[in-house]
C-alpha cells in the first residue's frame, strides 16, 4: 500500500514565511538565498516538502497577499534566478517546493486592475467585480472585509465600489468571468513549468461569490468582538460555483507529473470535505484548522479526530495544522509545557502534517511595541489588535545568541522585532542540548519518516478512562503503535491490556527511548505523550 502513495501523502510539510526566515543582504527582511543557505538545517529536519508565502512583486499592503505580478519575484526576496536555484538545490537533497497562490485577489497595482478601473468600457473591467452604489450613495451591500469596515470602496473617477475582502488594495477578482480563470492557470502554468511541485491555494473557497451580491444575515451567535463575525457569510464565501473554478485548476496540475494542490478552506466538516471533489477531483487536501482553532483539552480534540475521520469521503486523505503565519503559536496557545505533546499529536495522526518555522524549537507569540505593529487588522482595529494581529507569530526565526538572532547582521533593524527569550531559545541552544524541543522534533520526524504504520497506517482511537488522556494506534500490517498522550497536570496509571502483554518506547516527550513497558500499567506523567510499538 505504502508504494502507491504520493510524497505529499507521506511527508512532513513545512511553512516558511520568507520574510523572517533568513536575511542574506542585511536589509533586515529575509529572502530566498537565506533559505538556500538553510537547507541543509531544513533537511536535517527530516520534513519532505517547504512551502513559502508569497514571494511575487508586491506593494506589500498585505505582505505579498496583494499580488503585483504572478510570474516575477519581489527584488526584496531576490530574483528568478536566485529562485530556480533555490528550487533546484531543494530538489537535489530530495525535498519539494509548494509556493502560495494568491487566486482570489490581486494588488491595486496589477495592471490587470490598473486597466479595470481606467474606464467603465475597459475590456478588463469585467475581470473585476464592480457595483454601482446603493440608493443611499452607500455602498452595494453589507459585506464586511476581515480586516474591519466594508468590504467595498468607490472609485472617484468611474463612480463606482469595487470589492475586497480584505484591505482596500486587494480587488477581487471576477471569476464568473472565464478570461480571468485562463489567466489565472496561465500564471500557474509559468510555475510548474519552472519545476514547482504545487501550490497552497490561499481563501480558496472565497474565488466565487453570489451573483446576484445580496446581503448576508447576522449572526445570532457573535460575541460582539470581531466585527466581521457578525454576518453569516453565506453569500460572500463557500458558493457552489467555485468548485468549478478548482476543477479547472486541479485538471492543469493533473496534466504534470505528480503535482499537487493544498486549498485553504475555514469551513465546518460537512463543507470543508465537498473540497476534495466528488471525485476526489478538487484539492488533493483542503487544509484542516481543526487542531488550531480547537479547545486543548483531550476529549475535545479525540472528539475532532474520530469525527474527521469519519467525515473523510473514501480515498480523501486527512491532513492536520497546529500553525501558520495567520494564527497564534502554537507554544502560546497551548503553553510551552503542552508544546511536545502536541507536536507528537500532529506528526502521529493518520494524514499529511504541515508545521510552521520556529515551532520546532518552541517559538511563542512576541509582543510587538505599538510603533512596530504593520499587520492590516491589527492597524485597522487596534481595539482588538491582540486578537486579530497576526505580527507575533511571524517574527524573525532565532537561530543563535547573536545579536538578531543569527537572523540578520548585528545592527540591522528587522522588519519585525525578535522575542526576547532569542539568546536562550534558539537553534544552536538547542543543537547542544539532548532534550531539548529541537532534537525530540526531529526524532519523532525521523522515526515517522521511517515507519509506514505512523506514515501510511490505519488510526484507531482507544479507551483510557482517564478524561485527560487521549490514545490511539497506528497499524500497518504487523507492525503497530500506540499514542498516549497526557493533556492534563495529573499522573495516571492505565491498564491497556485490551492491546497487549508489552510494548517497546519508540520515542517519549522527555526523549526516553528504550525499554520495555507492562501495558496493564502505563504510567504517564503531567504533560507526557509515549510513542509505544506494540510487541
Amino acid at each position: 500500500m505504502t508504494d502507491s502513495l504520493h510524497w505529499w501523502q507521506t511527508g512532513v510539510i513545512y511553512q516558511i514565511y520568507p520574510r523572517s526566515f533568513q536575511d542574506s543582504n542585511g536589509d533586515g527582511v529575509g529572502d530566498l538565498n537565506g533559505v538556500l543557505q538553510r537547507l541543509d538545517y531544513l533537511q536535517s529536519l527530516n520534513i519532505r516538502t517547504l512551502w513559502f508565502s508569497p514571494i511575487y512583486p508586491s506593494p506589500m499592503h498585505d505582505f505579498g497577499y496583494d499580488v503585483a505580478d504572478y510570474c516575477a519575484v519581489h527584488p526584496l526576496f531576490g530574483s528568478l534566478a536566485d529562485f530556480d536555484r533555490l528550487l533546484a538545490a531543494t530538489h537535489a537533497r530530495g525535498m519539494k517546493l509548494v509556493l502560495d497562490l494568491v487566486p482570489n485577489h490581486t494588488s491595486d497595482e496589477h495592471p490587470w486592475f490598473v486597466e479595470s478601473r481606467s474606464s467603465r468600457d475597459n475590456p478588463k473591467r469585467d475581470w473585476y467585480i464592480w457595483r454601482d452604489p446603493a440608493p443611499d450613495g452607500g455602498p452595494p451591500n453589507n459585506w464586511l472585509s476581515f480586516f474591519g469596515g466594508p468590504a467595498w470602496t468607490f472609485d472617484e473617477q468611474t463612480q463606482q465600489y469595487y470589492l475586497h475582502q480584505f484591505v482596500k488594495q486587494q480587488p477581487e477578482l471576477n471569476y464568473r468571468n472565464p478570461a480571468v480563470l485562463q489567466a489565472m492557470l496561465d500564471a500557474m502554468r509559468f510555475w510548474l513549468e519552472r519545476g514547482v511541485d504545487g501550490f497552497r491555494v490561499d481563501v480558496i473557497w472565497l474565488m466565487i461569490k453570489d451573483a446576484l451580491l445580496r446581503d448576508e444575515p447576522a449572526d445570532p451567535a457573535w460575541d460582539g468582538v470581531n466585527p466581521h463575525a457578525s454576518l453569516q457569510h453565506i453569500y460572500s464565501a463557500d458558493q457552489p460555483e467555485v468548485h468549478d473554478v478548482i476543477r479547472a485548476m486541479r485538471r492543469l496540475l493533473d496534466s504534470y507529473d505528480d503535482r499537487m494542490m493544498v486549498g485553504e478552506i475555514y469551513l465546518p466538516n460537512d463543507r470543508l470535505m465537498t473540497y476534495y471533489g466528488a471525485a476526489l477531483d478538487e484539492c488533493h487536501l483542503p487544509f484542516n484548522f481543526q487542531l488550531i482553532n480547537a479547545k486543548w483539552d483531550a476529549q475535545t480534540v479525540r472528539r475532532l479526530v474520530d469525527q474527521y475521520e469519519a467525515d473523510l469521503p473514501p480515498g480523501g486523505w486527512p491532513n492536520w495544522v497546529m500553525g501558520n503565519h495567520d494564527q497564534h503559536r502554537l507554544a502560546t496557545r497551548v503553553g510551552p509545557q503542552q508544546a511536545r505533546v502536541a507536536n507528537m499529536l500532529l506528526l502521529t495522526l493518520r494524514g499529511t502534517p504541515t508545521c510552521y518555522y520556529g515551532d520546532e524549537i518552541g517559538m511563542e507569540n512576541v509582543p510587538i511595541p505599538l510603533d512596530r505593529v504593520q499587520d492590516p487588522p491589527a492597524v485597522n482595529q487596534p481595539e482588538i489588535a491582540h486578537i486579530v494581529g497576526r505580527d507575533p507569530a511571524r517574527t524573525p526565526m532565532q537561530w543563535d545568541a547573536s545579536p538578531n538572532g543569527g537572523f540578520a547582521p548585528a545592527g540591522v533593524r528587522t522588519w519585525l522585532p525578535l522575542a526576547d527569550d532569542y539568546a536562550i531559545r534558539n537553534v544552536a541552544e538547542q543543537e547542544r542540548q539532548p532534550t531539548s524541543m529541537l532534537h525530540f522534533f526531529r526524532a519523532l520526524t525521523a522515526l515517522r519518516a521511517s515507519t509506514p504504520a505512523l506514515y501510511a497506517g490505519a488510526y484507531a482511537p482507544v479507551d483510557t478512562g482517564v478524561d485527560e488522556v487521549f490514545a490511539y494506534t497506528r497499524s500497518h500490517g504487523d507492525e503497530r503503535y500506540l499514542v498516549v498522550l497526557n493533556f492534563g497536570q495529573g499522573n495516571h496509571r492505565l491498564d491497556l491490556r485490551a492491546l497487549g502483554e508489552r510494548a517497546a518506547i519508540a520515542l517519549s516527550t522527555g526523549m526516553l527511548s528504550s525499554g520495555d513497558i507492562r501495558l496493564r500499567q502505563v504510567y504517564i506523567t503531567p504533560n507526557e505523550g509515549l510513542l509505544l510499538r506494540l510487541i
